[in-house]
């Protein structure tokens, strides 16, 4: 049992039998204490001053009392060895011996922070990523992976059975443009005679197709016709259209070409993700989705859910929920967005037993999350109305805004190579002071560090809030950065090392000194990070525990030694505590898809 579990425990007892009044656990309210404050944990009294007759402070008096002649914790006495009173807050003080027991109760928990797999193995589901084929990923895409990646760690070690989606935009008139500008100017180029990956390939073409309208729209301008016609009547574009109306009529030359350009772009995302070390338990595709969401929509037209307007087209009517109406199939019967995501829901409800729902998906697409949320409900679907739409912002530059279609936006292997080059040049003095390094290892060291570095910097950000990401602030060994993190865990194992992992805490006469016990209440605070993170849904709630943790750590191993305590029996305790922030960092980080190295 926790000592967090036993206190609450002792103050019902005590109110009990001090004033014979029965309180529920919810009622007793425990923090931790002000640092201007002897004590370790807090105990508000206010809520018991009415069954106590009683001023705050003697309420609290009584209580604490109680609670050092009465507490056990196991085979540990007197869990609270001393306490003060602060008008009506009960500070206590908890004793050495209690914060070793829970220090070994700790060191046992190899998952220590990880709740057991639920048994009635609700099941949540996650869609992250949700790329276009017509380009590769780019730096909003990095955010929004590793958002959906950290969002399923957190909630499996919340007890959730996760199955991670993804929804592949692979149809419409984007796609469309590339496919015709490599028919145009491509001359029969693959990834294999020009040596790029598939992804930047398309993406070139999608970027020429632009260049090429750009000047048509021109050219038509200077010819007397306004902006706006020219953008419709652009012989490229024209094209462009014709191409989708023969990809809906499944034109087997052009679903051909279709299919071989996005294999091509899947074979590219995949080496990406690999390097970001995501991946997907199931990938759907909005080719295939969009008729299922078509037929969705017709069945609900029947029940009389939806409505058509004279022109044909099928709307939604929210004005009663204070919304407005929303379209769901245009009056030439093709599908929309909302469509898509109508038959996405259909086909993974039948594909699994959904009990909660997590579209990890920009700010930008707020509106449509709450109209969807509607209509999924009003369409039957359990989790529709609880559906989680996970809000993040944007990622910005020091020099402003990401641009698209100029092909300005930031590659993100271009950014993954970055991150890892700069890694290795960072980290080169530290890496070549350990003997017996070899080039393999070197490197692996240089793409943990790296890695790490722009996971951390983008996870610990509240996800709402937009970023700004600075890749050289991001690898520094010092501050709130993954690198800090990777330094004092590789710091501990090499300590660790040293020491011979052998580590006995059997004593219970140690007397632990006040950095030692912050550290150990910092370990106990972990769990409880990892269940707000998930109820929270928040990556940045674990990373900041952590980066908390290692800042904790550095300054006791500052201002203690650990390989040449005073005595033995503090030696074997301090190892156990630096191992045991070793573990918890290692399980922390692991929530946001970042690894620790073993050395640095």
């Amino acid at each position: 049992m926790k000592i967090e579990q036993q206190i609450v425990g002792g103050v019902m007892a005590a109110v009990k039998e001090l004033y014979g009044a029965e309180v529920a656990e919810s009622q007793v309210q425990l923090q931790k204490t002000r640092s201007e404050f002897e004590g370790n944990l807090t105990v508000v009294v206010f809520p018991f001053v009415k069954m106590a007759r009683k001023s705050p402070e003697q309420t609290a008096e009584d209580i604490g009392k109680w609670l050092v002649e009465h507490e056990m914790w196991g085979n540990v006495k007197g869990i609270v060895s001393r306490y003060n009173v602060v008008k009506g807050f009960l500070n206590l003080v908890v004793a050495p011996q209690a914060w070793l027991q829970l220090l070994k109760d700790i060191d046992q928990d190899d998952k220590f922070g990880y709740k057991a797999p639920s048994e009635s193995e609700a099941l949540c589901m996650i869609e992250y990523s949700s790329p276009n084929t017509n380009k590769p990923l780019h730096l909003g895409h990095v955010r929004n992976n590793l958002l959906g990646w950290s969002l399923a760690k957190i909630m499996e070690a919340n007890g959730w059975k996760v199955v991670k989606t993804n929804i592949v935009n692979d149809r419409g008139i984007h796609i469309c443009k590339s496919m015709l500008a490599w028919q145009k100017w491509g001359n029969g180029e693959t990834p294999e005679s020009s040596g790029k990956k598939g992804d930047h390939l398309i993406g070139d073409y999608y970027v020429l197709f632009d260049k090429h309208y750009r000047e048509e729209i021109k050219q038509l301008v200077a010819g007397g016709m306004d902006e706006e016609q020219a953008k419709l009547e652009a012989p490229l574009i024209k094209e462009a259209r014709e191409m989708l109306v023969k990809w809906e009529q499944n034109d087997p030359e052009v679903r051909n070409l279709w299919k071989m350009m996005n294999d091509w772009v899947y074979t590219g995302f995949d080496e990406t993700y690999k390097a970001l070390g995501v991946s997907f338990d199931k990938i759907y595709y909005e080719s295939e989705t969009y008729l299922a969401g078509k037929k969705k929509v017709e069945e609900g037209l029947e029940k009389g859910l939806f409505f058509r307007k004279d022109d044909g087209s099928v709307w939604a009517d929210f004005t009663d929920e204070g919304l407005d109406q929303k379209l769901l199939l245009r009056s030439d019967g093709t599908s929309v967005y909302m469509t898509q995501d109508i038959g996405t829901a259909q086909m993974r409800f039948e594909d699994y037993p959904i009990d909660k729902m997590i579209y990890v998906v920009g700010n930008e697409q707020n509106y449509h999350f709450q109209v969807l949320s509607l209509l999924l409900d009003r369409l039957g679907f359990k989790w529709g109305k609880e559906l989680v739409h996970f809000s993040y912002g944007m990622v910005e530059l020091p020099n402003g805004k990401m641009k698209s279609r100029e092909g300005t936006v930031v590659d993100a292997d271009e950014l993954v190579a970055t991150m890892i080059s700069d890694a290795r040049q960072m980290s080169e003095d530290k890496v070549n002071k350990l003997e017996g390094i070899s080039d393999e290892e070197r490197n692996e060291i240089a793409r943990i560090v790296g890695m790490g570095a722009l996971k951390y910097f983008i996870l610990k950000v509240d996800a709402r809030k937009n970023m700004l990401f600075n890749p050289e602030e991001s690898i520094d060994f010092n501050g709130n950065t993954g690198p800090f993190i990777q330094y004092t865990h590789a710091r501990i194992r090499s300590i660790l090392r040293k020491a011979g992992d052998n580590i006995q805490c059997s004593m219970f006469n140690v007397q632990l000194n006040e950095k030692e016990v912050a550290l150990i209440q910092k370990l106990n605070e972990f769990p409880v990070v990892v269940e707000q993170a998930g109820k929270d849904y928040s990556p940045s709630g674990i990373a900041n525990y952590c980066y908390e943790l290692t800042k904790e750590f550095n300054q006791f191993y500052h201002d203690y030694s650990i390989l040449n305590a005073e005595s033995e029996e503090a030696k074997q305790v301090r190892l156990m505590i630096a191992r045991n922030v070793a573990k918890t960092l290692k399980n922390g980080m692991a929530l946001l898809g970042i690894e620790v190295p073993e050395r640095m």
